[in-house]
């Protein structure tokens, strides 16, 4: 027994004296050729067999500067050297021997289509670059050079000819040996029995969404930062589906298997030792040193010229790890000498990182654990080439090399800058491939390209790598619907500059090489230009005046070209739609040749003269591009920058005042007027808009905010002043239309009605309508030809109280009040989880996978949001029995698929939830992309947020799901409109403002359960919402994205038992008291906030868990108010309003410009009832001066007009009933009307006499209509009285021919009286003394005695014989006497006086009238006998005249009749 220990022992030791002495022998031949090779002096490169090009820079002329630390987006500016990276120069190669390591014996042979390197005079001729410390600089050096590194200033720079020198070198620097006697990068603890080194970065570099800051070294051709599962199974298959049971390690592999350390030949040229190398070099970007300036350089050039994407990524740090002669685990001895060798340089700015992966000899394939030989390495399963991310998450496999017998083609394809074997990697949150990729064939291969988005406009120059190209092989790239040509760069390259697209969002994008078909796919981003990358800057508002002195203007010259001495042209070009194809047009040129600096100042007056025949177009765009291309990249192509859309009056106004005249902006607004009045009307199919900001930004479902006026990224609002924030509609209405809700700094509506700047809706919503390549549907373009166009023209370029501006503004784009706006209802789960539904019931529930959180009832309008439940991470004491919400997914009717999911705890520093949109991983880092819009729905995330913790998804529908992630901790929350009411199922209820019907199953069946059961809620109500990969009635078919074989019964368990004990006294130990506590003092009254904690004793959990209630609840009692409005107040033309609050007990006053008059109400109330108060005085307006005073006098006329017309009316209709009533007492009653003297004097003329009567009148025809029946009061003398003298009154015959008498025949009327006054205005009596007229003579008056009382005595009858002939007028008046033409009655001056009372005197002998002859006609000659007068008593006697015709009223007593 003794003997075989002793066999065994000795076998045991001869063995390991045998692997010893190999491992001597290698040591010995690799010092024998070290101390052979002089240390300084490296062998001659050979001279090459074939010339091909590879990209160099030309030096910028500067002069000698410090050497600092580089800005990021342009760092090779700064530095002396400053590369043009599309010039291909021819050099030679210094690869020809980086050898395939042969067998002894065997000649090394030179690697075919090696890149050689360029002869810049004598100085590649050189082999040696020594400095002053005599280190020699020679690439291929294996000994370290001096490890300073410096930043002082004055530091190390870098000529062309250096770096192409050393960019001509396949492999990077990797060094065995150092000046101190080291070993410099060869990792010597690297063997057999120790595998893997752990290496502390102390940078963090970015890797799939994580970050690490070490790395382990393995030999086994890969770097990892988590441990490997314990054995491997092969194929190797990443991410592992068991994990976490099973550990997914997270690493990066370049050749993934199972290695050890080989040997090398004497005869190798390369005799440096085999195994494993690393090296880092940090802080670059500042470094000066010889050394840090060369790797920053080399690794910025190879990066940005062989990745797309690249142009401006500056390497902070760089490692490079090198796997030289290693062979494969498992072989025989001989097998040591089968070896690979390659390389991995990781370059990273902490937040992209780039890898390159350079093989330069593969000679084995697999280990002999994989199936492979002992002796070759081959069979079995190859090496696995590709990335890992780790935890379960993602991967990526090096297709068609990684695991596959093509794997010996890694060190003949890719031709990463040119080289074969060079591939590279851009690794961010995918990986994307920098190298093409001739072996791979499929029906749908990636396309690489960069940048992956472009203004609508055109001119992108899109980068693209994937299959490798052949310049004499045609390239095709399609965009969406339009094709171009590409332009061939390199093998790994071509060039496709992006044309006009009518289109918005993500569109196709793909390629044919030849006549291949379209297989190289992708999703290119359309940014619209109102929302596009802003590129040319304006330093002032002055571009959109009416009349500007000059527009500043400003770039990044980087996007065009790195050479500041390029030539720039700058151009304009407009907008417009007279077809149903649009219409882009070229204007004019600004300025045809700049040089390249980064700004302009365009002077408007330099363009009076201009006539453009498309001199209609009222908005465009400035254009900036290179005029020579060719001459800085060897291409016929240019980048295009184009503007934000502007308004063109700094340049068209002079034509367009040649065309309409001075008040051009009133003739363009009328045309638009008149062109907008035959368009339909839309806003009826706008929604309302909220009363307040509260509610604008609460409704999430309808409204996201307006990129022109942001609280948040925005406030400028230059077309909204004095509002602090705006919302539009999240997606187009059925016809394309766009409402816009802003808000002033009160968080009130602001209203066109108010102002100019208030809301206005637009036809056009900013996203266009499908088609989108037909007029009023062009995303942007459409919008700012139908709605912000008319806004300049008819608002901003007049003024406020223009008609073009008003008709604007109440007419054609009023605002909506929010008088009908409801409120939209709420959902909500949280925590672990907790749940809220649309009707308030709060319940708690821990299903395990996933389950239909609300879906539509309604087959016409459907929906579907899902959740994912998964199991809370273990505490302190062990498994935890809760879940927590960790993905969300939804879709409307027809829409895409939209899932929002929570990233891994080490994949948060960057983004912290993951978006996917129909599977596709999409992101919002970019301000351009911060909002994108999909099939009927659009998704985006806060403005002021750049890891994605809020995402908010809207659809069509006015639906809006909102997600939101702090510290791991997700909740979701659902907005549904009013429409949707009775038509909701799921884990968020039946929204009916009922509660008892929220426990409803999928049969439509409702439950009355206990909220407070969480084991009866979870068995009888939460599991039967569990969704399936399988469609079931009423339920559905789960929506998220199947990754790597996980199913719904990977996340799925129905036998999962939470904890049902809500309260954490119940169930929690006596000995965690303080538990208990802490929950207490963390979380207040809030029961969820306590069970978490007590659940998972996480903190941060019961913070989130309290905040997510608390903000739920709140949005729920905010959206429940009753909100009262008042409505729209207009404002009155050519006046203003003092405030446009119109909230209940809100009191609003009005003013007038000057110059009007403000009539009505100057104030106006809302009551509580939610109506503004009747106007007291008229509703309000403001009129001009001379329209009120004649408004005035309308209203004065009117109501003139209206009063006396029914006066009259009620007169004649008086009148006409008392005639009738006269008429029905005495049939023969005619009423007497006043007549003038000139009608009696006619009348009585006319009338025929009776020859034999002596009066003076003929009783035949003047017909006095008397009733002698009654009682006459005459100005007779009265009893006991004084006797009165009353003139004699006569009757007025002087007018032959004028009739007196009724037209009835029988009963004349009596005529009306006049004053007895003078022609001056006087009283008759006042006239004594005086001279008269004409026909006053004093002859002609009677005269009397004077009574002693005063009064005249009247003449006797025989003296008034003695008086002229005259006829007696019972209707004689003083001014009858003057004015009469054929009057012959005179008044003594005394006459007037004595009769005060004015009236018809008393005639003491009556018989001379009646019997008396006519005057001048003999009594013997009359034929006819007179009529005997009649007897005349006290009680007769004639009329007196009227009261209105006495001298003196207050005296004269009249005679009644």
């Amino acid at each position: 027994m003794r003997f075989k220990l002793f066999v065994v022992c000795a076998m045991a030791c001869g063995f390991m004296a045998y692997v010893l002495a190999n491992e001597n022998i290698s040591t010995e031949v690799e010092d024998q050729i070290i101390n052979a090779a002089p240390a300084n002096k490296a062998p001659k490169a050979p001279t090459p067999k074939a010339v091909e090009f590879v990209e160099m820079v030309e030096p910028v002329k500067a002069a000698p500067a410090a050497k600092k630390a580089l800005p990021a987006p342009a760092a090779a500016q700064p530095i002396k050297v400053a590369v043009s990276p599309q010039k291909m120069l021819p050099v030679a190669s210094s690869r020809a021997t980086d050898d395939i390591l042969t067998v002894a014996g065997l000649k090394p042979q030179a690697k075919s289509g090696a890149l050689v390197m360029a002869n810049y005079g004598d100085y590649l001729g050189e082999l040696y670059d020594l400095d002053t410390s005599g280190y020699n600089w020679d690439p291929n050096n294996n000994v370290a050079p001096p490890d300073t590194p410096s930043t002082a200033a004055g530091g190390y720079t870098i000529s062309p000819a250096r770096l192409a020198e050393l960019r001509s070198n396949f492999l990077y620097w990797f060094y065995d040996k150092d000046q101190y006697g080291g070993r410099g990068d060869y990792q010597f603890d690297i063997h057999a029995s120790m595998t893997q080194l752990h290496k502390n970065l102390n940078f963090q570099m970015p890797f799939y969404g994580f970050r690490f800051n070490y790395t382990r070294l393995s030999l086994n051709g890969y770097l990892e930062f988590s441990d490997p599962p314990e054995y491997l199974t092969y194929p190797l298959v990443f991410p592992i589906k068991d994990w976490p049971i099973k550990r997914d390690p997270s690493f990066m592999g370049i050749f993934f298997s199972k290695c050890r350390v080989g040997r090398i030949y004497p005869s190798d040229l390369d005799q440096r030792t085999p195994g494993v190398y690393f090296r880092v070099v940090r802080d670059l970007m500042g470094r000066t040193d010889r050394f840090g300036v060369e790797v920053r350089e080399r690794t910025m050039w190879d990066i940005r010229t062989g990745v797309v994407g690249a142009d401006t990524f500056v390497p902070k740090h760089v490692m490079i790890a090198t796997w030289k002669n290693v062979s494969f685990a498992g072989g025989i001895d001989n097998s040591l000498f089968t070896t690979n060798t390659f390389q991995m340089i990781l370059a990273t700015d902490e937040v992209y990182t780039y890898a390159i992966w350079n093989y330069a000899v593969l000679n084995w394939l697999s280990h002999t654990e994989a199936g492979g030989d002992t002796t070759k390495g081959e069979g079995g399963v190859p090496a696995f080439v590709g990335f890992n991310a780790g935890n379960g998450t993602q991967a990526y496999e090096y297709k068609p090399y990684s695991q596959n017998m093509v794997i010996r083609d890694l060190a003949n394809r890719g031709w990463g800058n040119g080289f074969p074997g060079r591939h590279i990697f851009r690794i961010d949150e995918q990986i994307l491939i920098g190298s093409c990729n001739k072996d791979i064939d499929a029906a749908l291969l990636p396309l690489t390209f960069a940048p992956e988005s472009g203004n609508m406009l055109g001119g992108q120059v899109v980068n693209i790598t994937g299959p490798c190209f052949d310049p004499n092989i045609r390239v095709t790239c399609h965009f969406d619907t339009e094709s171009v040509q590409g332009t061939y760069v390199d093998r790994n390259r071509v060039i496709c500059v992006q044309p006009f697209l009518k289109a918005e969002g993500y569109i196709r994008f793909q390629i044919s090489v030849g006549t291949q078909r379209f297989k190289w796919r992708g999703k290119y981003f359309v940014e619209t230009p109102a929302a596009a990358t802003e590129k040319i800057f304006f330093a002032t508002d002055d571009v959109h005046r009416r009349n500007p002195k000059e527009i500043r203007i400003s770039w990044n010259a980087f996007n065009l070209t790195s050479n500041l001495n390029a030539n720039v042209m700058i151009s304009l070009w407009g907008y417009r739609e007279t077809k149903i194809e649009p219409q882009l047009e070229y204007i004019d040129v600004i300025e045809r040749s700049l040089s390249n600096t980064g700004s302009y100042v365009i002077t408007p007056s330099s363009y009076l003269s201009r006539h453009n025949i498309n001199n209609d177009m009222q908005f465009g765009f400035l254009q900036i591009n290179l005029t020579q291309p060719d001459q800085y990249s060897n291409l016929a192509l240019s980048p295009i920058l184009w503007s934000r859309p502007i308004p063109l009056a700094w340049y068209m106004a002079p034509q367009w005042e040649q065309k309409h005249g001075k008040r051009w902006p009133r003739a363009l607004c009328d045309n638009w007027i008149r062109a907008d009045r035959f368009l339909r009307n839309f806003a009826a199919d706008l929604p309302l808009c909220p009363c307040n900001l509260e509610q604008a930004v609460l409704d999430k479902g309808r409204f996201r905010p307006d990129r022109e006026c942001d609280k948040d990224s925005n406030p400028s609002c230059l077309r909204h002043r004095g509002a602090i924030h705006c919302v539009v509609s999240g997606t187009p209405v059925a016809q394309g239309a766009e409402q816009q809700c802003c808000y002033d700094r009160y968080g009130f509506l602001m209203l066109t009605y108010d102002q100019m700047w208030g809301s206005r809706p637009r036809r056009i919503h900013n996203l266009g309508k499908m088609p989108w390549n037909e007029a009023s549907k062009v995303p942007s373009l459409s919008m700012w030809f139908h709605d912000m166009r008319p806004f300049y023209s008819c608002c901003f370029w007049q003024e406020e109280q223009a008609v073009g501006c008003e008709t604007y503004r109440f007419e054609r784009r009023p605002s909506q009040d929010c008088v009908a706006y409801q409120a939209p209802g709420i959902a909500g789960v949280f925590g672990d989880p907790h749940l809220i539904t649309f009707d308030g019931t709060a319940y708690t529930f821990n299903g395990l996978g996933e389950f239909v959180l609300a879906r539509s009832t309604d087959q016409s309008e459907r929906f579907e949001v899902q959740g994912r439940f998964q199991q809370m991470p273990p505490n302190y004491y062990g498994q935890v029995m809760a879940t927590q919400l960790t993905a969300v997914a939804m879709r409307g009717n027809t829409t895409t698929t939209i899932e929002v999911r929570l990233r891994p705890l080490h994949a948060r520093w960057r983004y912290r939830l993951d978006v996917l949109a129909d599977g596709r991983r999409v992101y919002f880092d970019r301000e351009s992309l911060k909002f994108q819009h999909f099939d009927g729905v659009t998704v985006y995330t806060p403005t002021y947020l750049l890891n994605q913790s809020q995402v908010i998804v809207q659809f069509d529908a006015g639906i809006g799901v909102e997600v939101v992630e702090n510290e791991g901790f997700m909740t979701g929350r659902v907005f549904l409109p009013w429409k949707f009411i009775n038509k909701t199922a799921g884990l968020f209820g039946n929204w009916s403002f009922n509660p008892m019907d929220d426990f409803t199953l999928p049969n439509g069946q409702a439950i009355s359960l206990n909220v407070n059961d969480q084991r009866s809620v979870y068995n009888n109500f939460g599991l039967k919402w569990m969704l399936t990969d399988r469609d079931v009635p009423n339920v559905g078919a789960a929506l998220f994205t199947r990754e790597f074989g996980r199913m719904a019964s990977y996340y799925s368990n129905v036998t999962f038992q939470p904890n049902f004990i809500g309260n954490p006294t119940d169930f929690l130990p006596a000995n965690r008291s303080y538990d208990v506590e802490r929950a207490n003092e963390l979380c207040g009254e809030c029961n969820q906030c306590k069970y978490d904690y007590a659940m998972t004793l996480d903190r941060d959990l019961a913070h989130f868990t309290k905040n997510y209630y608390d903000s739920l609840v709140n949005m729920q009692a905010e959206n429940a108010k009753r909100v009262v409005s008042c409505g729209v107040l207009q404002t009155p033309r050519f006046g203003r309003k003092l405030s446009f609050d119109f909230m209940p007990g809100a009191k609003v006053s009005f003013e007038c410009n000057e110059g009007f008059i403000l009539i009505g109400d100057q104030r106006r109330e809302c009551l509580s009832n939610g109506l503004w108060n009747l106007p007291e005085y008229g509703y309000t307006e403001c009129l001009r001066e001379v329209y009120y005073t004649r408004r005035i006098a309308f209203i004065a006329i009117g109501i003139i007009i209206l009063v006396i017309v029914p006066l009259m009316l009620c007169i004649v209709c008086g009148v006409y009933r008392y005639r009738q009533k006269q008429l029905k007492e005495d049939p023969h009653w005619q009423m007497t009307l006043p007549r003038s003297r000139a009608g009696s004097s006619r009348n009585l003329r006319t009338l025929n006499y009776d020859p034999e009567d002596d009066s003076d009148t003929d009783a035949s025809t003047l017909k006095k209509s008397r009733s002698y029946d009654k009682v006459y009061r005459t100005n007779e003398p009265l009893p006991g009285k004084p006797q009165i003298d009353f003139p004699a009154k006569k009757w007025d015959l002087e007018e032959p021919d004028e009739d007196v008498t009724s037209s009835e025949g029988e009963k004349p009327k009596q005529t009306g009286r006049r004053s007895l006054r003078s022609p001056s205005g006087t009283d008759l009596d006042q006239h004594a003394g005086a001279e008269d007229d004409d026909d006053f003579d004093e002859g002609d008056v009677h005269t009397g005695t004077i009574h002693p009382a005063g009064y005249h005595q009247p003449l006797s009858p025989d003296e008034a014989d003695h008086r002229d002939r005259q006829q007696y007028s019972p209707t004689f008046s003083g001014v009858d006497s003057r004015t009469s033409a054929a009057s012959s009655i005179n008044y003594t001056p005394q006459s007037a006086l004595q009769n005060r009372f004015g009236g018809v005197p008393v005639l003491p002998n009556n018989t001379q009238y009646y019997n008396r002859p006519p005057s001048g006609v003999p009594q013997a000659a009359t034929a006819v006998p007179l009529r005997a007068a009649p007897t005349l008593t006290q009680d007769s006697g004639l009329p007196s005249p009227p009261l209105a015709t006495s001298p003196t009223p207050s005296v004269q007593k009249s005679t009644e009749v």
